[in-house]
């Protein structure tokens, strides 16, 4: 009687884990898409395409397409396989889980910071005359241009460049953010599925 109920028990854990991994890999998918196109926008400020060279600079750190994209694709997917709350299979998918969160972590994590830095800085535009420099990167944080928006007339082509750059970084910060808080929700899930599938088993030994 006392072996039903702590399989019962056992099984209901199971599920729990497995229901929050389930959820979690199925929001990172949008986030991780998402991410990707707001980068693939940066390289084309206001719709215009221009020289490599006059695109700006942290844009080319991939923080989107590789930081909140690619390296929270394979948690995604991993997490959701891990999600099928089955037995030894699942315990297995567990610790996979686990190790592919933390990567998914430390790209959300990545964004973050690019896009930090991105947002402060400010982009790279021309002042007129084709000069293209970064009018606001020597700035204090006091007298930053994102409170300032009188000085941005400074930046005359590409249009509302400032706007641009401002609309997307913050997007990726966002999910760059939402991304690394939901892969350390997984890496703490993992680890409490795997402890509890390591104490099933050894209760399950000591019950034989």
């Amino acid at each position: 009687m006392c072996r039903k109920k702590r399989r019962k028990r056992q099984k209901r854990y199971r599920m729990c884990t497995g229901k929050c991994s389930k959820c979690i890999g199925i929001a990172l998918l949008p986030l991780a898409v998402c991410a990707i196109v707001s980068n693939l926008l940066l390289y084309f400020p206001n719709g215009e395409v221009l020289e490599p060279r006059r695109i700006t600079d942290l844009v080319w750190f991939f923080h989107g397409i590789l930081g909140a994209g690619i390296l929270v694709f394979l948690p995604a997917f991993m997490i959701l396989g891990a999600g099928e709350a089955k037995c030894c299979a699942n315990r297995c998918g567990m610790v996979l889980s686990l190790v592919f969160a933390v990567l998914g972590a430390v790209g959300g994590l990545y964004c973050v910071i690019i896009s930090s830095l991105g947002l402060i800085s400010g982009p790279l535009c021309d002042i007129g005359d084709e000069v293209y420099i970064y009018p606001f990167r020597n700035d204090s944080l006091a007298d930053n241009y994102l409170f300032n928006q009188t000085t941005w007339s400074i930046c005359k082509k590409p249009e509302n460049i400032i706007l641009w750059n401002i609309v997307l970084f913050s997007l990726l910060l966002a999910i760059g953010m939402a991304e690394a808080i939901l892969c350390l929700i997984q890496v703490v899930n993992s680890l409490i599925g795997f402890i509890r599938g390591l104490r099933e088993r050894k209760t399950d030994i000591a019950g034989m």
